[in-house]
């Protein structure tokens, strides 16, 4: 009987050391609007730099510390007449994302309207990394000015994931 307990404690203790592992973010994705350039870090060690376009003038893409809640691998924006955006990662509930683009000549300017773009290699490497490591240990990290905005003047949205449960968006998910 003191056995089949030590195994159950010790097995408890292993899954709660799990949990917590899970639970630290292990992919950190830091999107500097001003270089337009993206870095992906895993457990600390920056893995990947890449060129990548965000939200034009009228169309900022939101500073601020994010998580991925969302990922659709093949995505039509109905937003955008169909647009397609292959390895779609969603980072706030009006509908920001990563995802790859046919309009890789874009890169390293902000074109985008509010999106985060990135070569379609880059976004299926990026999307496959985060699926073998977990959305809910992603970190997103958008910093930089907004084009049309004035110097110094910045929108930043909270980080917010904990609300989006509360509203349904999530549902997909089950």
């Amino acid at each position: 009987m003191v056995g089949r307990f030590l195994k159950a404690v010790v097995l408890a203790a292993g899954m709660a050391v799990a949990a917590v592992s899970v639970a630290k973010a292990s992919i950190v994705i830091d999107i500097d609007k001003a270089r337009q350039r993206m870095t992906v870090r895993v457990d600390g060690e920056l893995k990947y730099t890449w060129p990548v376009s965000t939200g034009r003038a009228g169309f900022a893409t939101p500073s601020g510390t994010f998580s991925v809640f969302r990922m659709e691998e093949k995505y039509a924006s109905k937003e955008w007449d169909n647009a397609p955006m292959p390895h779609t990662m969603f980072f706030t509930p009006q509908g920001n994302a990563i995802h790859g683009t046919y309009e890789g000549g874009n890169l390293g300017r902000a074109v985008s309207h509010g999106c985060v773009r990135l070569s379609l290699q880059n976004a299926a490497i990026l999307f496959k990394l985060i699926q073998a490591h977990g959305m809910w240990g992603t970190e997103v990290v958008v910093t930089g000015p907004s084009p049309g905005l004035p110097p110094g003047v910045r929108r930043e949205q909270p980080h917010n994931s904990h609300t989006l449960a509360s509203n349904g968006l999530f549902d997909s998910l089950r």
